[in-house]
């Protein structure tokens, strides 16, 4: 089986979990005899290509007078798709126009070329979270649909993953005819309050959803959201969770510095992670047991709120901010943890308690959490529940015997969860589009 896969991001280069998710179901569908072409919008080119081919899209020259995709919703034509039998293309205005072509006769670069009555364009992509992010998810799509002609016959179905590709699967799906499988890793719901989502992400994933011959939901949790608040049919959801995967050699263990029990959060330090029931609890715990550490480890739009509350606790001498993390600096972290915590607000699934356990590390997660539904050896509390966090924390730092023992058993617990498993679920998904489709 082969499968054309889009994704936004790929290991080493990541900015969180949907990077790490990617690399290891793209391993456990290797092992599951399931070739994978990983396209994503800017390769570095020191990916790890041993189980899958990565196609970089800011290398595809990109045609913008397309029949194809005629008949898009009307969300797709107001944001991927413009079709104008010119020299004009999507997003670019007469004065862009006019700064391109003066750049073309300047240096001879090729910025355009003309094949039959189509303009082609290679566009760079930054394959950021920036500012032009929705400009991105749009020329993607217009890539994607190039990439799908270019490799015809060469793939059985194709995978899309979260509201950054979904436009890109449908466009290769309406080239290609081949089914589509796409992959909820966090809904617009898990981003913010109900009542201040983006309407234009949401948008997006209902369109990518609805297109879809099949949805992949990484918890029961995120499932439940999918047929209820973007009323997707329920048979045509599935729940794949999330895994693991074991790293082949343990780094050495780094030097710890202090004797003070470390506590560590990981994560965006944003709205959904929590970061501020964290700060709570650990003040609590100080004045219980002053010899414990806190660390946080992550960046995001609430950091600086977040460094505000510690001072005005006065614990800031307990507190120590690592900025964001990645590669093997996140297992040093874990190594040097005595505590994990993840009182994640609204969370699809979560794989860094999954890495905390596989570093021996007990854990403690919010019942608001996917991975709450796998793990038997974590403790679990309410993410606004303070007290029951910091008593929880209190009874790992206090009691050697309590810790060991939700160590060990979460080791053996977490080495079950691995991602050839989860790859195995995942090709059977892919089967069932393929035959759903072949009826057609």
């Amino acid at each position: 089986m082969r499968v054309l896969m889009f994704g936004w991001e790929f290991p080493p280069h990541i900015a969180g979990g949907l990077g790490t998710a990617c690399y290891g179901m793209t391993r456990g569908l290797a092992r599951n005899d399931v070739e994978v072409i990983f396209v994503m919008p800017r390769a570095s080119g020191d990916e790890d290509e041993r189980f899958v081919k990565v196609v970089n899209a800011s290398d595809i020259e990109a045609r913008y007078c397309d029949s194809t995709i005629e008949g898009a919703d009307d969300i797709m034509r107001k944001i991927s798709f413009i079709h104008i039998d010119s020299n004009m293309v999507p997003y670019i205005s007469p004065e862009e126009w006019d700064t391109y072509r003066e750049e073309y006769e300047r240096t001879g670069r090729k910025f355009w070329e003309r094949e039959g009555d189509s303009w082609t364009q290679r566009y760079t992509f930054s394959g950021k979270y920036g500012a032009n992010l929705m400009e991105e998810v749009a020329r993607y799509a217009v890539v994607a649909a190039e990439v799908a002609r270019q490799l015809e016959g060469q793939f059985d179905v194709i995978h899309a993953h979260d509201w950054l590709t979904y436009f890109a699967g449908i466009a290769a799906k309406r080239v290609s005819g081949k089914p589509l499988v796409v992959h909820m890793h966090a809904t617009s719901f898990d981003r913010s309050s109900s009542d201040n989502i983006d309407t234009r992400v949401y948008e997006i994933e209902r369109a990518g959803m609805a297109a879809a011959d099949r949805v992949i939901a990484v918890s029961n949790l995120t499932r439940n959201i999918v047929i209820e608040k973007y009323n997707i049919p329920a048979e045509k959801v599935v729940t794949v969770h999330n895994a693991v995967r074991f790293v082949d050699k343990d780094n050495e263990l780094p030097e710890r510095g202090v004797e003070d029990k470390i506590v560590t959060f990981l994560g965006r330090i944003t709205f959904q992670k929590g970061p501020d029931y964290f700060v709570e609890a650990a003040a609590k715990v100080l004045k219980r047991v002053p010899n414990v550490r806190f660390v946080m480890a992550g960046s995001g739009d609430m950091m600086n709120h977040v460094i505000r509350r510690v001072a005005r606790l006065g614990i800031a001498d307990r507190f120590h901010f690592t900025g964001f993390l990645k590669g093997d600096d996140v297992h040093n972290m874990f190594q040097l943890s005595d505590v994990y915590i993840m009182p994640s607000v609204s969370e699809p699934f979560g794989i860094s308690p999954l890495e905390a356990m596989r570093a021996n590390v007990p854990v403690i997660i919010s019942k608001q959490s996917g991975v709450a539904e796998v793990l038997d050896y974590a403790v679990k509390v309410d993410y606004w529940d303070v007290d029951a966090m910091a008593d929880a924390i209190y009874g790992f730092v206090k009691y050697p015997a309590l810790s060991k023992m939700f160590a060990e058993k979460g080791l053996e617990e977490v080495t079950g969860l691995k991602w050839n498993n989860a790859a195995a679920k995942i090709k059977d998904v892919y089967q069932d589009a393929i035959n759903e489709s072949d009826k057609k």
